[in-house]
């Protein structure tokens, strides 16, 4: 598991952190009665949880296998042209380049290529999923370092992401947010509650507690503790 601080602070407040780990999540599990099953049992009032969105996502079946999918001849060609960031494939490869012209769609995608193109002739780079959008964007390769077997999978972003947090919420009696978190950023991807926002997400989790590997820690608990623990810790 990926070594961490379990507190943060964050100006004058300080927050734990709690990572569950749990089994392999895959398609069919219900998050709201995995969490009731993982988190619950840890929770305190005031808990927030945070679920990643990988594990969201393969929930729903969201998870392709890569000898599924088989690249157009667009998709092909188009590859060429996709900024390769050392942190990640993205877009990067026909598969994963395929499953964004399926979810967002060919004129998006070309739409998307051509501004692309010209903001590197500028030395802009971005501009390709700026225009592709979140769909785009949310859409993991697959990684040796990914827990098997999505390893082998390209991984979709989550369908109605803010439903499935109110839904989860429900059920584990706690506010639930869907994190797309690494150890470049982080982005929210869905929220039980607009009232979430309020939350400092990118200073809490800006080190990646749940870890970029095989750490199996889908869910995290965000626990504030006020500053009087923040004065505690330095005691």
């Amino acid at each position: 598991m990926k070594e961490y601080d379990p507190i943060v602070h964050v100006g004058d407040e300080a927050y734990l952190r709690i990572m569950i780990k749990t089994h392999t999540i895959m398609k069919g599990e219900d998050i709201g009665d995995l969490l009731v099953r993982y988190v619950q049992p840890e929770l305190q009032p005031g808990d927030v949880i945070f679920v990643s969105e990988k594990a969201a996502a393969a929930s729903q079946g969201r998870a392709v296998p890569l000898d599924e999918i088989k690249p157009s001849w667009l998709a092909r060609f188009l590859v060429r042209f996709v900024y390769k960031a050392p942190y990640g494939i993205g877009l990067g490869m026909p598969e994963t380049m395929e499953m964004a012209i399926r979810e967002v769609g060919v004129l998006r995608i070309l739409l998307a290529a051509i501004i692309g193109g010209l903001g590197k002739i500028f030395g802009i780079r971005g501009l390709f999923y700026r225009v592709a959008g979140h769909k785009a964007r949310s859409i993991d390769g697959p990684a040796d370092y990914v827990i098997p077997p999505y390893n082998r999978h390209v991984v979709l972003g989550v369908a109605d992401a803010d439903g499935l947090c109110r839904r989860a919420a429900e059920k584990v009696g706690a506010p639930v947010a869907i994190v797309d978190a690494n150890d470049i950023g982080l982005n929210i991807i869905g929220l039980s509650s607009p009232d979430l926002r309020r939350l400092p997400w990118r200073a809490i989790l800006k080190d990646n507690p749940a870890g970029q590997s095989r750490e199996s820690t889908p869910f995290g608990i965000i626990r504030p503790l006020g500053a009087v623990e923040k004065s505690r810790s330095f005691s």
